[in-house]
């Protein structure tokens, strides 16, 4: 953090606490003056005078008096119960600190095997990769042809969504269609209720154009980033005898979808680098999501107590004590 967004965030959580240094002043006042062996003299030897006839050990006329390590020590404890706070953190009464809901399209379309064994299947087996990095994110799955469906809210069970995405297929769902904009309005709104940072993941082959002005809509209303996992493969690609008809990767009109959404597009690969960019993806999302009720201010004040820690060791050394009479 630069210095100039420092001291604009810098406050103390408790400064009620901060009055203490009124009465912690007087009584360091007092207690230096008491323990300045040569008080009494000073009243009756003129100053100069005194200062001739003092027999002083080498070095004693500098010395750091412990009088001054309890000053230090008392306005170090009183900041620490101020709380000087300058950063946000996660709220620790919150198990749940983001969430991320998977979209993923289940249409005929969906089982053309251009890319093996099958769009929707290796759509399923992405999605085991991707919960099995994201551990820490909370995630839930969205099912959609022409119609949106939940088929699993918000959970930290990442097998329990395995298992409902493994038996997803267009034979289960209720309407034909291709509708990514209610999906997506569905998984917002859920991730709105839940009132932690979120960020949606796409896994389609395909947006139609239509889709366009809703999607973009939806990213204005609730600025919420949504990544597209593109699972079908390019022109190049001949799909085997008998796989569905569908078409080829259109990685351009995808890339315009994401950035109308706020996010990126991620295009399948045989191995988990794209899952491991999708989640790089998807917690830099998380991570700049506004903060909401789940985050607070980050209390500082308990670094300082270790720093006390240290002063007060001090005291424990020969003629380190202070007397208060």
């Amino acid at each position: 953090m630069d210095m100039p967004a420092f001291l604009e965030q810098f406050h103390f959580l408790r400064p009620a606490w901060l009055g203490l240094l009124v009465p912690a002043t007087i009584l360091m006042w007092s207690v230096y003056r008491r323990s300045d062996s040569l008080r009494a003299w000073r009243r009756v030897i003129s100053p100069n005078l005194l200062e001739h006839l003092l027999l002083r050990e080498g070095g004693e006329e500098g010395r750091w008096r412990p009088v001054y390590m309890l000053g230090i020590a008392w306005l170090v404890g009183i900041l620490a119960l101020a709380g000087p706070s300058w950063s946000m953190q996660a709220s620790p009464f919150n198990e749940d600190q983001a969430a991320m809901f998977i979209v993923i399209k289940v249409t005929p379309e969906m089982l053309a095997q251009d890319i093996q064994p099958s769009r929707l299947q290796r759509s399923v087996l992405k999605i085991d990769d991707l919960l099995g990095i994201t551990k820490d994110i909370r995630s839930g799955l969205i099912a959609y042809a022409g119609s949106a469906h939940l088929a699993m809210p918000l959970t930290s069970d990442a097998g329990v969504i395995n298992n409902f995405a493994a038996a997803l297929a267009p034979g289960v769902m209720p309407m034909e269609g291709d509708e990514p904009a209610e999906a997506v309005a569905m998984a917002s709104q859920r991730l709105k209720d839940a009132a932690v940072p979120g960020s949606i993941v796409l896994i389609t082959d395909n947006i139609d154009a239509s889709q366009l002005n809703a999607l973009e809509s939806l990213h204005k209303r609730d600025n919420i980033e949504v990544h597209i996992l593109a699972m079908a493969a390019g022109p190049e690609v001949i799909p085997p005898s008998g796989s569905y008809p569908a078409p080829a990767l259109d990685i351009n009109a995808l890339t315009k979808a994401a950035r109308l959404m706020g996010g990126t597009v991620t295009t399948v690969t045989p191995d988990n680098t794209d899952v491991r960019s999708l989640a790089a993806r998807v917690e830099r999302s998380i991570s700049h999501a506004p903060a909401g009720e789940d985050r607070q201010w980050k209390d500082s004040g308990y670094y300082l107590v270790l720093i006390l820690a240290l002063i007060m060791l001090s005291f424990f050394r020969q003629g380190g004590s202070v007397a208060v009479e």
